[in-house]
């Protein structure tokens, strides 16, 4: 995994950036013209979060099949099936970065 570089670093933040945020709070009349604007992203997030909760990650029935099959020696190893997958997220892991380009 990559460490996004897009975000400002530390050391250049200038000093009247903090100046401004104090005196707004020293200002309470300013604070309230103030707006905030969320990015589309944060609506997707919303909803992420609230569609977790509904649906379940883990298929609880399948994994004690999975276990269940494992333990008595009939679990079968499909390689061709894994390879499919794994290169279906890999298509996707890049489709994905290509859109957030």
């Amino acid at each position: 995994m990559k460490i996004d570089k897009s975000m400002q670093s530390v050391t250049t933040v200038s000093v009247n950036d903090g100046k401004r945020r104090t005196d707004v709070i020293a200002n309470p009349s300013a604070s309230q013209e103030n707006n905030v604007h969320f990015s589309p992203n944060v609506a997707k997030l919303h909803n992420i979060n609230g569609s977790s909760a509904t649906d379940t990650i883990v298929d609880t029935a399948r994994v004690q099949e999975i276990k269940q099959a494992i333990s008595e020696g009939n679990f079968k190893i499909n390689p061709e099936a894994i390879a499919d997958r794994l290169l279906e997220t890999v298509k996707e892991l890049i489709q994905s970065k290509k859109d957030n380009v």
